[in-house]
Parts: C-alpha cells; sequence; structure tokens
C-alpha cells in the first residue's frame, strides 16, 4: 500500500477523536428504489444531514482542532467551505476571519455572520477573496485554511470512510464526487488501507472536470470550466495540491457525468428516495447509475457530500 494513503488513513484516525464532539455521524440509509429498480444493493451515506448541510465542517473542525487556539485562522468561501467553517470555530472557540466577496448572497453572509466570527468582504468574485485571504494570512501570522489542499482537512474527510466501515460490512463499491479531491481523497485513503477489495469511484461532472483532466495527465492541469448544476464541485485546482497524488493512488475508476444526467439523478433522489440534495450529491448518483449494470448483486454507497442548495434552482430543475 502506498505510504502517503496510510499516512492519510492514519491522520483520519486521529482527527476523529479530536472532532467527535464537533460534527454529526451521519446514517448510512438503505435505498428505498433506486437499489431495487437496478438490481444492486444501493446505501446513501447522508451527509446532507451534516450539521452544517455538509460534510465540510469534517475538515473544518479537524484543521482547527490540530492547531490549537493561540492561532488565528483565515479562509476565503462564501459556500460550504465557510459555513463550516464558521460553525467549528464557534464550537471549538477558534479566532475566524473569512473573506467572502463583495457579491456574495445576502442570506450566505447572514448566515456566516451569524457564527460570530470575523468577515471581510474583498472581491468582485471568490478567487480575488482567497487571493487577499492567503496575502492577509502572511501579513497578520494568520493561519491559512484550504478547503482542499491540506493534510488535516482531508483527514477530516476521511472520517466518513471510518464511519462507513462501522456501518456497513464487505463493501464493493463507493461512489464520490469529484471537487479538488479532498473528499474523495479522505475516504479513499481510509477505505484501501482497511477494505483493499472495495473499488473507489470518483464522479466527475463534464462541465468542471479540472480533477479528472489531471487524473490524466498525471499532474494538475487547467481546464476550462461551464456552469454546472454541481456547483459544490466546481473550479480548479491548486497546482501543488496533495490530494491528487491521493486520488491517482486510490481512485479505481472515474465516471463522468452531464448535466443532463445530474438532472435526472436529482430528480430521482427527490422522487424515488424523498430526499432533496445539492447538485454535487446528486452528481455521485448519477455516476452509480452509469454503471449500474455492472453493479448487479454488489454494495454499493452513494455519499450524498451536502444539502446547502439554491431552492430556485434546485426546485425549477425538480418541476422541470
Amino acid at each position: 500500500m502506498n505510504s502517503i494513503v496510510l499516512e492519510a488513513a492514519a491522520r483520519s484516525v486521529q482527527a476523529r477523536r479530536r472532532i467527535r464532539q464537533h460534527i454529526f455521524e451521519t446514517p448510512l440509509l438503505p435505498s428505498r428504489q433506486i437499489g431495487r429498480e437496478t438490481g444492486a444493493s444501493v446505501s446513501f451515506k447522508a451527509e446532507n444531514f451534516q450539521l452544517t448541510g455538509s460534510f465540510k465542517i469534517r475538515g473544518a473542525a479537524s484543521k482547527m482542532t490540530s492547531l490549537g487556539l493561540d492561532r488565528g485562522v483565515i479562509t476565503a468561501s462564501s459556500g460550504n467551505h465557510g459555513i463550516a467553517s464558521a460553525q467549528a470555530a464557534a464550537s471549538i472557540g477558534q479566532a475566524l476571519t473569512i473573506v467572502l466577496p463583495e457579491n456574495v448572497s445576502q442570506a450566505k453572509l447572514e448566515r456566516i455572520r451569524s457564527f460570530n466570527v470575523n468577515v471581510i468582504l474583498h472581491g468582485a468574485e471568490s478567487g480575488a477573496a482567497e487571493l487577499y485571504a492567503q496575502q492577509q494570512a502572511s501579513s497578520r501570522g494568520l493561519v491559512y485554511v484550504s478547503p482542499y489542499n491540506d493534510p488535516e482537512i482531508v483527514a477530516g474527510q476521511g472520517t466518513i470512510g471510518l464511519e462507513l466501515l462501522e456501518q456497513a460490512e464487505s463493501i464493493d463499491n463507493v461512489f464520490v464526487a469529484m471537487g479538488g479531491g479532498g473528499l474523495i481523497g479522505g475516504i479513499g485513503s481510509v477505505l484501501k488501507s482497511f477494505s483493499p477489495r472495495t473499488r473507489i469511484y470518483g464522479v466527475a461532472a463534464r462541465n468542471s472536470a479540472a480533477l479528472a483532466a489531471s487524473l490524466t495527465a498525471g499532474r494538475v492541469v487547467a481546464t476550462e470550466h461551464f456552469d454546472t448544476l454541481a456547483d459544490g464541485v466546481a473550479g480548479g485546482m491548486d497546482e501543488d495540491s496533495i490530494t491528487l497524488p491521493l486520488a491517482l493512488s486510490i481512485i479505481d475508476e472515474v465516471v463522468t457525468c452531464t448535466e443532463a444526467e445530474i438532472v435526472d439523478a436529482l430528480r430521482d433522489l427527490a422522487f424515488r428516495e424523498n430526499q432533496i440534495v445539492e447538485g454535487a450529491a446528486a452528481l455521485a448518483l448519477a455516476g452509480f447509475l452509469k454503471v449500474a449494470e455492472r453493479c448487479k448483486g454488489q454494495k454499493n454507497i452513494v455519499v450524498l457530500c451536502g444539502a446547502n442548495f439554491d431552492r430556485d434552482k434546485i426546485f425549477s430543475v425538480l418541476n422541470g
């Protein structure tokens, strides 16, 4: 087994002890209809029920509990990472600054401010906010927290894998949506270390598939990004990302899905499984459905990474 995979798994074991009181151990829910219709055993790891509505609080809590309270923390995100970081900081008592783009929605701004963290509005878009946060970290002696490119962030996400090993026996396949690689890197490292036979499927959105392209090239490559319903996985990767070597070591197969396939999966979850989730969670199911014929008679787990959706966008898709 690759040493970086074993080290990542060991770090997840340590992180779980630190963050247990700051997160919710999410349920593994059996499929109501999709499994029966596909002839496969299907269960959903329901991170959509996590405290912040997303898996991101695991990584945020892991990073902050690894630092001690004498170091101030700064990050940038108007999405799931920002909300998770704010809740984790409030729970732990960590001093946190979050840089948000000036066009952040009022609802997200109010939610993040409700945790009583320091908020700075800077830049016209998320990239500018992130760059400013990194500059502030350097000039003010703060710890910058990346949404994915950090060993402790990856370790926190890997605690999902530890829970899965306790909740299910003989897992054949796990389907995980791919963004920057922190989620699949953490889960995959744990499962490959303790259950090497489990196949890890990385699911990419065709409209924004930076990690998939980088896996093919064997290095981080720039890709063109288009709008995607799975906006939680959209965007590029840091050139020095620690997640690419992990992903290369643990992913058995990449499945790339179109927007139409994501929409179909979102509707399946809502109407067949009674779960309304964000697009990135539906992406993981879309990946399973694309290869379901090969997974008949096997135990499959689909990681529903979150449910922090834009209400108007999701409801228009469901009503379409």
